[in-house]
């Protein structure tokens, strides 16, 4: 049965064309790709988002990039969800993750935020770490390069080749989330 609530995606990333091809936008790219989707675009809401507004699987959703910089995404997702009226439990975040080999999708609800900065600032916002989140693997830095610094390069050349397949193996897994619910969505893509 499909619920009367819609489900709050967020893809979390750094506005701006300096960081559109950087590790920490994985999330922004995601949300581009469920935009194409949905067949909508991106329109300026007044939560301090880009929002598209459609379905997905058959699956009320409100896709969302925060327009403020990564640390700060907690107001722009709190308020989203309290404009759409969201449950947290329907709160999606896409995000990119240090301890997950580079192109591997793990989907998991609740838990730490495991020195992610945007992470830290949405449980802080939402008072609830209980939200889902669909966790795109970048690996870890090289030596002993700053993972700060290493999420805000661009993904390599090599890297980018691939790019694209990860980037829509990731948009199915929130399609995945949404319709079959997270133990049969991890099934699938934690096997692979």
């Amino acid at each position: 049965m499909v619920s009367a609530e819609p489900w709050l995606v967020v893809g979390l990333g750094n506005p701006g064309p300096s960081y559109a091809g950087n590790r920490h936008n994985a999330g922004f790219m995601v949300l581009d790709a469920l935009a194409g989707r949905v067949g909508g675009r991106f329109k300026a809401h007044r939560g301090r988002a880009e929002v598209v507004e459609g379905r997905l699987a058959g699956e009320r959703v409100v896709l969302a990039k925060p327009r403020s910089y990564m640390n700060d995404s907690g107001g722009p997702v709190k308020g989203l969800r309290d404009f759409f009226k969201v449950p947290v439990e329907r709160v999606v975040i896409v995000h990119d993750e240090l301890d997950i080999p580079y192109g591997a999708i793990r989907l998991k609800q609740g838990g730490g935020d495991n020195g992610h900065n945007g992470l830290r600032s949405i449980t802080k916002s939402l008072g609830d770490r209980n939200y889902l989140r669909i966790r795109f693997g970048v690996g870890r830095p090289p030596g002993r390069m700053d993972p700060a610094a290493f999420v805000l390069k661009d993904f390599s050349a090599a890297e980018r080749k691939e790019l694209d397949l990860h980037v829509e193996r990731a948009a199915d897994a929130v399609e995945a989330l949404l319709t079959r619910g997270l133990g049969a969505a991890q099934n699938l893509f934690h096997a692979s």
